[in-house]
């Protein structure tokens, strides 16, 4: 069964260009993932450290796959103190 991730990532004050630059970095090689079928990044228009994650994936073991990828250990090292909150939800569609 598919799944549906939202992240939502809050950078710390003054780590804003950082963070979205890292986050950048995952789109094209997440987007090349086994599994993956969106991975859209978007920012708040009027607050530029609030950024999310709209993401659609085959099924929960290749996200999880995706979640364990080296690439995504690069970016929670870069980010490392500069990322505020974290919120990430699990959905299931249903209509």
């Amino acid at each position: 069964m598919a799944l549906t991730i939202l992240a939502q990532i809050t950078a710390e004050p003054g780590k804003e260009d950082l963070v979205r630059a890292e986050l950048e970095k995952l789109v094209p090689i997440t987007r090349a993932e086994d599994g993956c079928i969106q991975y859209d990044l978007h920012v708040d228009t009027e607050t530029p450290g609030f950024f999310v994650f709209y993401e659609n994936w085959e099924s929960r073991e290749l996200w999880q796959t995706h979640m364990n990828a080296p690439h995504l250990a690069a970016y929670m090292a870069a980010t490392e103190g500069a990322v505020a909150q974290f919120v990430l939800h699990e959905m299931s569609k249903i209509g």
